[in-house]
């Protein structure tokens, strides 16, 4: 009873603070030009209507050069980023070069195609990279106005690989300020847009990748997800992305460090326009720990159990799931049973109604040495001194701080909080995870909303901030899961489910998005009429 009382309180102070909060951002927010009416032109070039694997393929045989697919997806990506400024920083001189020499190097290659995909089977396709990651001489500022000017030596170990696969940059996406919001928006490169609707937002942290491959801007990207991140942009841009089983790709040479209990919640994964590119995406990126997922096993979906969590049971925390969106999962889970001849049974998980909370109490967690997450005053104001969040505040107010409100407001939070992790909501979590691993087993998947709406305007996040909690439990779990399209719903914006299975278990929600994107057609071209 008690806690049901400090839980009611909890959500009430939360809300009263974010209400005053969102009633000085319209107060003093500046307003941005206006994009209405503005459209994405059409995808021409069919090149880009290709996946990796196809275009990987056609490469080897010859049928097309690698400079032509490069230049094609350069000349998209000029086409469109001025509308959407996903990509911030480019690579196309070199990502030229490189494509040369990888038509020279196929046309000296004695040992035939077969030898080629073995050993390179991401040969000559262009990759876009979430500027997070570190990538030799690309900015790596996670849009910190102080950390202008600082720029990569070294390649994040899954980029290293997907080079070594034959992968070629074409430059780094945009990021919310140090990544830890789900608007992609910043002051050092501004906000990017969705290519479905230009005045609404395309999610976060990896929110240029999710941009620029809705766009036809890109056909395989990268991302990270700590509460969403990877999902989040998927599920607004209409394309597919999945977060990996914790702790199999490592997260170093990546801005912000991990620090406290991250990496046990941090997953690296793909993020591709097409479902086949999933799969050899992850065994690429996931070495030298391939060997943990089981990404060789057949998986035959009429041999699984399959399940459906309509919602959250009614958090206070999080709004309603749109009716479309409960339409949608509706209609895979009628798919489902028509098409393979499951049962796809309903559950719910009371525990979920604490989604945020639980994260968030997580996340705040020590180490198992016993230092706690790095302060977000501190990252804020890296290479210098921490920043002063009530002092940005003050400043922003009149339109002379380099912080976003969302930083400002993270700082605030660590600053105010008098952190001691409530045993109850302890208990909910070890719970939940107790009655979800127990239900997925190795050949369970369950369906959960990507979120409660579609894509909101720009800036709505800060009036409903805690509605990522949909994806973040995932996280706090461990799960592997996979974001999937489901075509468009009634404003021409992307829907879509998450496809989540027990831990090492990727290779389940692989196949799904598979069958998914057969049925439902993956991804539509936003400039199409």
């Amino acid at each position: 009873m008690c806690e049901g009382l400090l839980d009611k309180l909890h959500v009430w102070f939360s809300r009263a603070l974010l209400g005053a909060l969102s009633l000085l951002f319209q107060l003093f927010s500046p307003r941005r030009p206006a994009v209405s009416g503005k459209k994405l032109p059409a995808v021409s070039n069919p090149l880009l209507l290709l996946s990796a694997t196809q275009l990987a393929k056609k490469i080897r045989r010859k049928e097309v050069s690698s400079v032509e697919v490069v230049q094609a997806y350069i000349d998209r990506i000029q086409e469109v980023n001025p509308l959407v400024n996903a990509v911030v920083k480019d690579r196309f001189d070199a990502a030229l070069q490189e494509a040369a020499q990888v038509d020279k190097l196929i046309e000296q290659e004695t040992g035939g195609e077969e030898v080629l995909e073995d050993r390179l089977p991401l040969l000559g396709v262009p990759l876009s990279v979430k500027e997070s990651y570190c990538l030799q001489g690309m900015p790596n500022t996670t849009g910190v106005v102080s950390r202008r000017g600082i720029v990569s030596t070294v390649d994040a170990p899954p980029l290293v690989q997907l080079k070594r696969a034959g992968a070629i940059p074409l430059g780094v996406t945009n990021t919310p300020e140090l990544c830890m919001w789900w608007e992609t928006h910043n002051h050092l490169y501004g906000i990017t847009n969705n290519p479905y609707d230009l005045e609404r937002m395309v999610g976060g942290s990896s929110g240029g990748e999710g941009s620029i491959l809705g766009a036809a801007g890109s056909v395989i990207g990268v991302g990270s997800d700590i509460g969403g991140s990877i999902r989040m942009p998927c599920f607004f841009n209409g394309v597919f992305g999945h977060k990996t089983t914790a702790g199999v790709i490592t997260c170093e040479n990546q801005y912000p460090p991990a620090s406290g209990r991250d990496k046990e919640y941090l997953s690296l994964g793909p993020m591709c326009r097409y479902s086949e590119d999933l799969l050899p995406m992850l065994k690429i990126m996931a070495e030298p720990n391939t060997h943990m997922l089981s990404l060789n096993t057949k998986v035959d979906l009429k041999k699984l159990r399959f399940f459906t969590v309509p919602d959250d049971g009614g958090s206070p925390s999080t709004y309603p799931v749109a009716r479309e969106l409960v339409e949608i999962q509706s209609k895979v889970v009628e798919r489902l049973e028509a098409d393979l001849g499951v049962k796809v049974q309903e559950v719910r998980f009371p525990e979920l109604r604490y989604g945020f909370r639980i994260w968030d109490t997580y996340l705040g967690l020590p180490d198992d040495e016993g230092k706690p997450p790095k302060p977000f005053a501190e990252l804020m104001g890296e290479p210098g001194r921490p920043a002063w969040p009530l002092w940005e505040l003050l400043k922003w107010m009149v339109g002379k701080s380099d912080h976003t409100i969302p930083a400002i407001v993270m700082g605030l939070h660590d600053m105010f909080r008098v952190f001691k992790p409530s045993p109850y909501i302890i208990k909910q979590k070890e719970k939940l995870q107790k009655d979800v691993e127990e239900l997925l087993g190795t050949d369970g998947v369950f369906l959960y909303p990507s979120h409660p709406r579609v894509a909101p305007k720009h800036h709505h996040t800060i009036f409903r901030p805690t509605d990522f909690a949909y994806t973040a439990i995932i996280n706090t779990l461990g799960l592997p899961v996979t974001q999937c399209p489901l075509g468009l719903g009634e404003e021409g914006l992307p829907l879509g489910v998450q496809v989540v299975a027990g831990k090492l278990q990727d290779h389940l929600t692989l196949e799904v998005a598979l069958y998914l994107e057969k049925t439902f057609g993956g991804w539509r071209d936003p400039g199409a009429n």
